[in-house]
């Protein structure tokens, strides 16, 4: 697998935009390091454009004709490597070298049919889409590893996604041009497809994890047998004696929930004081003085975990580093390993042998972060995307900023999905 090619450009009037990137694709296509013919393209444009979605993907699907399928959608921004556009008109491109018979993309006139292993999924989802969370946990039984990554759209005009296959659509639906309002849709990718991902939280806990003991539906009721409210406004410092004061702490105050069962990185604050990836955070979203209790924005089961939490620039940039560094560790291991001697315990799969671990390389990444990170929340214009690179490189990446955030089965709020595919060095 060859490095993918990428690009990215703003400008007022969609065509110029197209054309901009269009250039700086075909310089890579003619660059022998890269795949000339990728027929699999992520597309991601901001909601300057969403209006001109259908002509932009015709445009470019007729200058690319190599390309015969195509993803993405929309957001309030999007980003590249070492580049965030927010509030600007932008488009960003990039051409995946996956093996044909390694993906798929499906949609709601091209579902995902028999006789493809999907292993692993990209989603892109519509925000107002009804039981959005089943939806993603079906599409999650429907792969062989469960894992998901992806984001909402998000946009302060329409909501679009751009689903086009090679195979076309399901008999009866009639001609679709590859734009849509509402569902799912994306790429699923076959085994031979090495992904890693990781998650990393924007949010930085600001009381011990308690155990949720009495709820009802999105109330909690106890923490650790006693009342919620009461528990919130001790760890909080506050008191509705003073209800202003309180009023404004609890707004900056969200909650990291991990529903039963737990895995040993869940819910349970670090040592390092992030997150694990099984938490959720969610807004806090009524407080109820009468059952001294509080609502959030989520269903909660009795035995959760829960921890209230704060949005912080140090921890989000510390936990966004970490995970990069994690990512490169996997693909550069330290130790060679050589085979097993005589006598020696072979591994769980009962190889009598450890063969030597290859060195891996990034061939092009995916970033989906929350429209309430990004340069803005980091401190700077384009802050998020700088550590980025200054962690991974000068990688082909592209993604957008999403009105929530899928990993796993999962939907996130104020977290970074960061995925990258390789290949071996």
């Amino acid at each position: 697998m060859k490095v993918f090619s990428y690009a990215h450009a703003t400008h007022p009037q969609w065509q110029m935009a197209a054309e901009l990137v269009l250039a700086q694709l075909r310089a890579q296509l003619a660059n022998p390091a890269y795949a000339p013919a990728p027929t699999l393209a992520l597309l991601y444009i901001t909601d300057h454009f969403a209006l001109q979605a259908k002509a932009l993907l015709d445009y470019l699907s007729a200058e690319l004709p190599m390309v015969t399928d195509w993803s993405g959608t929309v957001g309030i921004g999007i980003a590249t490597n070492n580049a965030e556009y927010f509030d600007e008109p932008a488009l960003a491109v990039m051409l995946l070298d996956v093996p044909s018979d390694q993906y798929r993309v499906f949609s709601g006139v091209a579902p995902l049919g028999l006789g493809f292993e999907a292993h692993t999924a990209l989603v892109h989802a519509d925000p107002s889409t009804a039981d959005l969370g089943e939806l993603l946990s079906e599409m999650s039984a429907r792969t062989d590893s469960g894992y998901l990554f992806g984001g909402l759209a998000s946009s302060r005009s329409t909501s679009v996604q751009f689903a086009l296959a090679a195979d076309g659509n399901v008999r009866g639906q009639g001609h679709a041009g590859g734009v849509f309002s509402g569902g799912l849709s994306g790429v699923v990718f076959g085994p031979e497809v090495d992904l890693v991902s990781r998650v990393t939280q924007g949010c930085k806990p600001v009381s011990k994890t308690r155990v949720v003991t009495d709820c009802q539906d999105n109330v909690v009721l106890t923490l650790d047998g006693e009342p919620a409210l009461e528990v919130l406004l001790h760890d909080l410092a506050v008191s509705l004696d003073e209800p202003q004061t309180a009023l404004q702490a609890v707004r900056a105050t969200l909650v990291g929930l991990a529903q039963p069962p737990t895995g040993s990185d869940s819910a349970a604050v670090r040592k390092t004081g992030n997150f694990g990836s099984d938490v959720l955070v969610r807004h806090i979203v009524g407080l109820d003085p009468g059952r001294h209790a509080i609502a959030v924005g989520d269903q909660v089961r009795l035995g959760a975990q829960l921890a209230f939490c704060q949005r912080n620039v140090q921890a989000a940039r510390a936990d966004l580093t970490r995970i990069c560094a994690e990512i490169r560790e996997e693909l550069e291991p330290e130790e060679m390993l050589e085979p097993l001697a005589a006598g020696d315990a072979p591994h769980d799969d009962g190889a009598s042998a450890t063969p030597k671990a290859r060195a891996r390389h990034i061939a092009g990444a995916v970033y989906i972060s929350c429209t309430g990170r990004g340069g803005p929340h980091f401190g700077g214009p384009s802050a998020e995307m700088q550590i980025v690179r200054r962690a991974l490189g000068d990688v082909p990446l592209v993604g957008f900023f999403a009105a929530g955030e899928v990993a796993h089965h999962h939907l996130y709020a104020y977290t970074g999905v960061l995925t990258v595919f390789t290949a071996e060095s």
